[in-house]
């Protein structure tokens, strides 16, 4: 059983798609599309191996090129950072149940908008008190600076 010219380009394809899902940085499918492109050059022309190659290397340039940068915007997505940063800027102001007692000394638990978050304070604070979230206190966005109302 012998594959068609076409066929191997296809398949070639489908094994940059496979090496683009394991190392994801938006170039190997650029190489799919050189590869589909030879496939389908090569099925509808009787072209030599070195055209083929040529067609495939030209092909996936191009549109590495052209069309990473572009790509890339298109399908980047916005950084979870940001999307948290936003969140718990949000809580700054807003006032919180203590559920675990805070000390200057020992950090302890708010309850804000439904969830529980570590707190400090430079006073003591006990359980059931209401405080006012005053910053965030670590870069992780999980520790908020809180004071009495």
């Amino acid at each position: 059983m012998t594959l068609s010219l076409a066929l191997v380009w296809f398949l070639i394809g489908v094994f940059f798609i496979v090496v683009e899902l394991f190392i994801p940085g938006f170039i190997f499918i650029f190489f799919t599309a050189g590869a589909w492109i030879a496939g389908l050059s090569v099925s509808l022309m009787d072209l030599s191996i070195t055209t083929q190659i040529i067609i495939f290397v030209v092909s996936s340039l191009i549109l590495l090129f052209s069309l990473r940068k572009y790509s890339m915007k298109t399908f980047k997505g916005s950084r979870r950072a940001d999307v948290d940063d936003e969140y718990s800027e949000a809580k700054i102001g807003k006032k919180a149940i203590v559920t675990k007692a805070i000390s200057p000394s020992q950090p302890g638990e708010v309850k804000l908008m439904g969830s529980f978050w570590m707190a400090s304070a430079d006073e003591d604070i006990a359980v059931g008190e209401a405080v006012i979230i005053d910053s965030q206190e670590t870069v992780d966005g999980l520790t908020f600076k809180v004071r009495k109302v």
